[in-house]
């Protein structure tokens, strides 16, 4: 049997910008990419801190430092300067989940990398 277990998180990430006029997603800093273990068009949760919003879109790779932009209608879900977490699932046999450790980053208000799990 598979089951869905969470595969990355980026944890109370800050909202940077809210861009409307882009066709969806969310673009996410390289780095912070990189060290979550993320993947540019993956499917990512958003969890909003500030509102209680979740959501589902895909991953546009960022070149800004700390960038952590919404765009289309995902836009209208959060402000400038709300806090989010930004989840990814796996499906894994059973067995495997034992053993499976997620890969967790932890950022500052500025979304600059303070603890990597």
């Amino acid at each position: 049997m598979q089951i869905e277990i969470l595969q990355s998180k980026i944890h109370r990430a800050t909202v940077t910008d809210a861009n409307l006029n882009y066709v969806g997603s969310i673009t996410i800093d390289n780095e912070l990419l990189e060290a979550s273990n993320l993947k540019e068009f993956q499917k990512v949760e958003i969890l909003n801190i500030n509102n209680g919003e979740r959501f589902s879109t895909y991953i546009i790779k960022g070149d800004k430092k700390g960038e952590i932009c919404l765009n289309g209608a995902a836009a209208r879900k959060v402000c400038v300067g709300d806090i989010v977490i930004i989840v990814s699932y796996a499906l894994i046999d059973e067995k495997e989940a034992k053993d499976f450790k997620p890969t967790i980053v932890h950022v500052d208000n500025k979304n600059e990398i303070i603890k990597e799990i």
